[in-house]
């Protein structure tokens, strides 16, 4: 039995949760569990700061694609290509390539035997030039203007006023509300 590996089968969009739930149906059904091991719609918790309110919500990471864990031979392809909603396997021509290790990782997505955390993504409504107010820590309840946004370390750069002048800071954009 050749080793298990993930790979990137492409689905109509907006059909991802239709088609994880039909392949495991037919896993079962066809008694193939040692073939096609798990099948993921890769989420993300994105967390939205807006006028100072936190709202989180489960969004998929990409749109169109689901990823299966699988042993490929005939019987894990065909299972997998002729589902509903499946327009093939990801790859060159008819031959699906499995993911790497490398790609895995730097996908950013938790899957079993992977290294990656599942951190949640904070979105920032604000931009530049913006005023805010910091909510805690030693700047706590002091007010500043946006000169930077990054989006990578989820943090904002803040002009604010220290012995009379003009000092950045930094901080995250969950402890900081739009004036």
């Amino acid at each position: 039995m050749d080793e298990a590996k993930w790979y990137v089968v492409h689905t109509y969009s907006g059909y991802e949760n239709k088609v994880k739930v039909d392949i495991e149906k037919t896993v079962v059904n066809r008694n193939l569990e040692d073939q096609i091991l798990e099948v993921v719609v890769p989420l993300e918790t994105v967390v939205e700061v807006k006028n100072g309110s936190k709202k989180s919500a489960q969004k998929k990471m990409f749109p169109g694609y689901v990823l299966i864990n699988m042993v490929m031979n005939d019987d894990s392809w065909y299972v997998v290509r002729n589902t509903r909603g499946v327009t093939g396997f990801v790859g060159p021509g008819s031959k699906p390539v499995p993911l790497t290790p490398t790609e895995i990782k730097a996908l950013g997505i938790a899957l079993p035997g992977s290294e990656n955390e599942n951190k949640p993504v904070v979105k920032f409504d604000g931009k530049v030039g913006d005023q805010v107010m910091i909510l805690t820590g030693a700047w706590e309840d002091t007010v500043g203007e946006i000169t930077g946004i990054n989006e990578g370390k989820q943090c904002l750069t803040i002009n604010v006023e220290m012995f009379g002048r003009e000092t950045p800071v930094e901080i995250g954009f969950t402890d900081v509300k739009l004036m």
